[in-house]
């Protein structure tokens, strides 16, 4: 078998084609809930918080700040000065935190609907019956002696 046949069965097998839509939607969600952090949540938390927390700006710098470096962090970061930027990691660490919720609830979600389904296939109850007609034949058997 060649290396192409033997890497086209790999690629097309169910799960290589499982992950990379994963993948894919991973990618996707993760977009929706940055957005969902920092366009929706931030704001109003910002808000809540007495209307000027910027996190995005709250930061440590770890350098000099050379003259007309403008002290906001976008400025900063492009001059190339080190910043330990502990806002960014707050919203990076709230949006974790909803992804991982909303993870859970869809787990929890499968779970139930796996737990509603019959536990007993058709092709096992059907043994179970006809084990059921046999003992009760049996149990007529030995009645009738």
């Amino acid at each position: 078998m060649s290396i192409l046949s033997e890497f086209k069965e790999f690629a097309v097998k169910g799960n290589v084609m499982d992950l990379a839509v994963g993948v894919i939607i991973g990618g996707a969600f993760g977009t929706i809930t940055t957005s969902l952090v920092e366009d929706i949540i931030m704001p109003i938390v910002t808000l809540i918080a007495g209307g000027e927390l910027n996190f995005k700006n709250m930061f440590i710098v770890l350098g000099d700040i050379p003259e007309g470096v403008a002290r906001n962090y976008d400025a900063l970061k492009a001059a190339g000065i080190p910043v330990l930027a502990y806002g960014s990691f707050f919203t990076v660490l709230i949006n974790f935190i909803i992804l991982a919720f909303i993870i859970f609830m869809m787990v929890k979600f499968v779970n139930r609907l796996r737990r509603q389904q019959p536990v007993v296939p058709d092709a096992i109850a059907e043994e179970i019956v006809l084990l059921r007609e046999i003992s009760a034949k049996l149990s007529n058997n030995n009645s009738v002696k």
